[in-house]
């Protein structure tokens, strides 16, 4: 792999681990306050002062003044992960972790490869080969699989 490419794989592979510690994490504490919404409801207070502070630090907020002209649709995307943090802090503590976590990779896999093939929202076209698609194929294999094991 070249340098960047690695660089970049290492930076979505840390992002790949801390998705279930966050699942973990605040699933625990939406069952140690009794609300899997007030639990989510804080995990984004933290991030949004996580982000602010990155944008602040990487001098990023003159851009906050283009956002008022993009298309609505675009901003679906936070509407996306609440739905995400509130189906995992609520479904993990009953489901099991890895369950719910081997369910969101297979969606990840799926629609990934569908956006990917059609290059839809404005991804980079990367055809879905036999060899792709026999991947996707084995990693749906294999959560069905691990839910007998």
């Amino acid at each position: 792999m070249a340098g960047e490419t690695l660089r970049y794989a290492a930076v979505m592979t840390l992002a790949g681990i801390g998705i279930p510690v966050l699942a973990a994490l605040n699933a625990r504490l939406g069952s140690r306050i009794g609300s899997p919404a007030a639990a989510a409801t804080i995990l984004f207070a933290v991030a949004l002062c996580g982000a602010a502070a990155t944008m602040i630090a990487t001098r990023g907020t003159p851009a906050l003044a283009a956002a008022p002209g993009q298309p609505r649709h675009l901003f679906l995307a936070g509407l996306l992960v609440a739905f995400y943090v509130l189906s995992v802090t609520w479904v993990a503590p009953l489901f099991g972790l890895g369950n719910a976590i081997m369910f969101v990779l297979l969606g990840q896999l799926v629609s990934a490869a569908v956006i990917d093939q059609f290059g839809l929202m404005g991804a980079i076209v990367r055809q879905v080969t036999p060899m792709r698609g026999a991947g996707i194929a084995l990693m749906a294999a294999g959560v069905f699989l691990a839910q007998r094991g």
